[in-house]
This record gives C-alpha cells, sequence and structure tokens, in this order.
C-alpha cells in the first residue's frame, strides 16, 4: 500500500491526464488536492478505572486513574503545542479522563465525542491469548466499528488544512494497539503484542506525503512509579 494506505494519495484522487493537452488541468486538480500540513496525533489510554463496575457507568475512574488524568493533563500543558481538537470516546472512563485532560489545555480546543472509539475485540489477535477469549461475533461487531473509527480519524491532512495541528484522541487500549498497527501497515492481527499503561501517551506524526512517523508508544515518563498501572 506504500504511502497511499489511507487511500488520500493526490495521483488516486485526480482523473489521469488523457495526454500532454491534459497536463494542465491533471497538473491543476493534483495541486488542489496535495496536503502541505502535517497532523500530530497524540493517542491516550484513559486512566485506571473501577474494573468491578457492571456496566459503563459504574467503570469510572479510580483516586489514581484521575490523579494519572490530571498529569498527562500536565504534560500536554508542558509540551506547549497549539492543540486544534480533543477527541473522546463515549463511554465514561475515557469521558471522565478527557474531561480532567481539558482543564490543561486551551479553552480554545475543539472538544467531540465519538461512539466509534469506544472499546472493544478489533481483530482476533496472533498469536492467540490463552485465558482471553472473546465470542466470535464480538470481533465480527467490534472490528468493522474500531476499523471504521481508524479510516475516521487516522490520515493525513486535507488540502485545505494549511497550518499542522496537534490533536489529542482519548479512547482505549485495545483500539490504540490497533491504531497503532494499521498506521504502520503492520499486520492488524499484532495489536495485542503492544502493551499500554493507564493514561499513556502514543503519538503519531502523519506527513503531507503519507508518511508516519512513530514518535512514542505507551509514554508515562511523566508519572512516578506509585502511578504506573496497566489493568
Amino acid at each position: 500500500m506504500g504511502f497511499n494506505w489511507d487511500r488520500r494519495n493526490p495521483e488516486s484522487l485526480v482523473k489521469p491526464s488523457k495526454g500532454k493537452e491534459d497536463d494542465a488541468r491533471y497538473n491543476a486538480q493534483i495541486a488542489n488536492v496535495t496536503p502541505t500540513a502535517k497532523r500530530h496525533i497524540i493517542l491516550i489510554r484513559h486512566g485506571q478505572y473501577n474494573t468491578d463496575g457492571k456496566n459503563d457507568i459504574e467503570r469510572y475512574l479510580t483516586p489514581i486513574g484521575r490523579e494519572q488524568a490530571a498529569l498527562a493533563g500536565q504534560r500536554l500543558k508542558e509540551l506547549g503545542h497549539s492543540y486544534t481538537h480533543l477527541i473522546v470516546s463515549t463511554m465514561t472512563r475515557a469521558q471522565e479522563t478527557a474531561a480532567i485532560i481539558k482543564e490543561h489545555l486551551p479553552p480554545t480546543v475543539a472538544v467531540s465525542h465519538c461512539a466509534m472509539l469506544e472499546e472493544g475485540a478489533p481483530i482476533p489477535p496472533e498469536p492467540p491469548v490463552g485465558d482471553w477469549k472473546p465470542e466470535p461475533y464480538q470481533f465480527f461487531e467490534d472490528g468493522a466499528r474500531i476499523e471504521a473509527a481508524f479510516r475516521k480519524h487516522i490520515h493525513r491532512a486535507s488540502a485545505s488544512q494549511k497550518e499542522d495541528s496537534y490533536e489529542v484522541i482519548v479512547c482505549h487500549g485495545n483500539v490504540i494497539r490497533y491504531f497503532l498497527c494499521r498506521v504502520l501497515q503492520f499486520p492488524g492481527d499484532a495489536w495485542l503484542r503492544i502493551a499500554l499503561r493507564h493514561a499513556s501517551m502514543s503519538i503519531i506524526t502523519i506527513l503531507p506525503s503519507g508518511r508516519v512517523v512513530l514518535r512514542s508508544v505507551g509514554d508515562t515518563g511523566y508519572f512516578p512509579t506509585h502511578l504506573l498501572t496497566s489493568t
């Protein structure tokens, strides 16, 4: 797939030239759809939550999870980027994490909520994991949704975007791990080989050419050791 992994390579968006007499039209259209800006996407897993909850509402952040979210927000503030968007899964633990993070971001940051980013089972992992075996229909249902979330949120900038952007996505471990495999064009079924701690940051940059730069995976260097949790 190369640089056209997101199906947004300019040459794939424009009808080919029919000959020299059509080159001017072709070149103008290519220039019109060619991106010039970078997208920096910061993927943050939610903080530690109450795993004894019987439903989503009861799976709220623990006191440790709230501390983790605050430190993640402080880290974003210290990085000092001009954040443009905060995109959040609709699950309680992600919503609470994002609300705490938002306190550390400029009030101009646009906040949106996306149900497609909810936790799930993206694809049967390879190799299989012994004690984690969702029903086959869960992969069938969740996989399509999580793949749709990837296609919606992870891609190069549009030609209309004139400045580099820094966008924060707060969601879930399985979703982020799958996204990382997909954006790097690794086999999607390798997602469970990646471990992510609560409120960790994974950062990717998507260049105008479609090339992807992985800047960090599961960074928690801003946490004291007693706040390092993953389950």
